[in-house]
């Protein structure tokens, strides 16, 4: 397999579909960590850019030979890896045009009503369709991490969650001008600022009952000499 691609900002993401091409499967080791996510808005912002930008990178550098990338992952595979990378960045990047499809059904008192033209249809399809999933499913991975964490469900969270989106958007926007101007920058992401994550991690760790890690890697070997 080598190595991951040492220009890729997102290495994790170069390096699994690198597994992937190679023939290997990889498993989530469902275990809590220490490491905090990031509490300001520059690191939060840098962070969602370099990852967003290493997705373009990744799609690039592997897409550049399509059949050899279905070849070795099949049809399903590759059409998943451009679901979860090129999707989310897609929507990201078109969400303040969503919003606005949206602001204007509202302000016109269009909202729900039938539109006049095929265009209209499908504008409006896919902002509302794209709009509710991205919140759902904002909101469902909020709710599910707060119960494994047997943390209350605020609703500050939920009504956060329309700013939460645009900032996703000026993340990639800027990471698509960094792709464009500076490819290969790499804004490292701070941690071990929140005295707050310092103090919950190691107490939410000892609650956590989790299969011990030489079980996982027993099975993901049993897995994988079964292919």
């Amino acid at each position: 397999m080598g190595a991951w691609d040492p220009f890729n900002v997102t290495e994790d993401a170069d390096l699994g579909v690198r597994l992937a091409r190679a023939g290997w499967r990889t498993l989530v080791i469902a275990s809590a960590t220490q490491e905090e996510a990031p509490v300001r808005l520059r690191a939060w912002l840098g962070q969602r850019t370099r990852w967003l930008k290493g997705w373009a990178q990744t799609l690039l550098v592997h897409g550049r030979s399509p059949a050899a990338l279905v070849r070795d992952l099949g049809p399903g595979a590759t059409a998943a890896l451009f679901l979860l990378t090129a999707g989310p960045y897609a929507a990201a990047l078109l969400h303040p045009v969503f919003v606005a499809v949206l602001a204007r059904d509202v302000w016109h008192g269009a909202l729900g009503a039938p539109c006049v033209s095929p265009a209209e249809v499908a504008a409006s399809a896919l902002a509302y369709t794209t709009l509710i999933a991205g919140y759902g499913c904002a909101a469902l991975s909020a709710a599910v991490g707060c119960a494994r964490r047997g943390l209350p469900m605020r609703a500050a969270t939920l009504a956060s969650i329309p700013l939460y989106w645009l900032l996703l958007s000026a993340a990639a926007w800027r990471a698509l001008f960094e792709l464009l101007r500076h490819p290969h920058f790499w804004c490292k992401t701070e941690h071990g600022l929140s005295r707050r994550g310092a103090r919950a991690a190691p107490q939410a760790g000892r609650k956590a009952r989790l299969p011990s890690l030489r079980a996982r890697a027993l099975r993901a070997r049993a897995i994988q000499r079964t292919n």
